[in-house]
């Protein structure tokens, strides 16, 4: 029995702890792999078979061009009508080297004032005067419309046209005359016409490397003081060479065919020295490929130095 009033004390009955409901895992089955077993195809690119592109038309292009140069090259050398003992006989003869000499002279001479009036009148073009600009302009239109043969056939009857020129007081009298009959020969007459014809072209040449080169090049130069004549020829000319080289050179080699045409000035030159011996002998085709060997032969020594040449001026521009 209780001394006390107050109520008995229950004791407390601790909480039966509940267990959690777990959720069991999900077991993976673990992934046996053979000792013997190498890596697979997805985990080693290099054990991937790599399959080349098929190009079947670029092979039967291949094939195609083949069989042809094949025929020509062929037939070349099986056709009688080539008469190839007669090239090779006549190829070297004294009368068709000097003939190329002659058409070497011309190429020369007509390359070297073509491109130094050229240059001139490129940089009259250039010029912040209107008068040189519409004169550089003037000349060039001119002797590009009118063509050469026309302008050969003109220098060569200069005679006709001036008995003699005088030279003195413009408009008044003159102090020194010169005969016209023996002062432009039919050599010197096709010089002139091939350089002045040369120059309207070299000009345009010549202007687009020059503008091709930045412009902020000369203004850094001229802020440095450097005089303008070695602007020119220290900056302007050596990084213009490389945009004019492969059209020059282009120049050149139409100007070395195309002194065939001097021909018909009756010049011992190259073509006209051929048509004068198969004139004789009859031989045309064997003559005409004597005539194409030779000029092949020296076209292909002027692309040789162009490539150099083009090497030696881009130096630092290339990798």
């Amino acid at each position: 029995m209780s001394l006390t009033s107050d109520p008995p004390v229950e004791q407390a009955v601790p909480e039966q702890a509940v267990p959690e409901k777990t959720v069991p895992e999900k077991t993976v089955p673990e992934q046996t792999v053979s000792p013997q077993a190498g890596p697979s195809p997805a985990d080693d690119p290099a054990a991937l078979k790599v399959v080349p592109v098929r190009h079947p038309w670029r092979w039967a292009a291949i094939v195609v061009t083949a069989v042809l140069i094949a025929q020509f090259v062929h037939g070349l050398v099986t056709n009688p009508a080539w008469e190839w003992g007669v090239f090779a006989q006549l190829f070297t003869a004294e009368t068709v080297l000097r003939a190329v000499w002659v058409t070497l002279q011309l190429t020369v001479y007509g390359t070297a004032l073509g491109f130094a009036l050229g240059i001139v009148l490129a940089f009259m073009r250039l010029s912040a005067s209107p008068f040189l600009r519409w004169v550089a302009f003037g000349y060039i239109w001119a002797f590009r419309s009118v063509p050469l043969i026309v302008q050969l056939l003109f220098w060569f009857s200069l005679a006709y046209l001036y008995k003699r020129l005088d030279f003195g007081i413009p408009f008044g009298p003159g102090f020194v005359h010169v005969d016209t009959m023996g002062l432009v020969g039919a050599m010197g007459a096709a010089v002139l016409g091939l350089a002045l014809h040369q120059a309207a072209y070299a000009a345009e040449i010549v202007r687009g490397g020059v503008l091709a080169v930045d412009g902020g090049q000369l203004e850094a130069a001229a802020a440095l003081g450097i005089p303008r004549l070695r602007q020119l020829r220290r900056i302007v000319l050596p990084q213009a060479a490389r945009s004019i080289l492969p059209n020059a050179t282009n120049e050149v080699i139409s100007l070395f065919k195309g002194t065939s045409i001097v021909s018909v000035m009756a010049i011992g030159e190259l073509f006209y020295q051929v048509q004068v011996i198969y004139g004789r002998n009859g031989r045309v085709v064997p003559l005409l490929m004597v005539a194409a060997a030779w000029y092949v032969l020296l076209t292909t020594v002027l692309s040789v130095l162009q490539y150099y040449v083009e090497r030696h001026f881009s130096k630092g521009a290339t990798r």
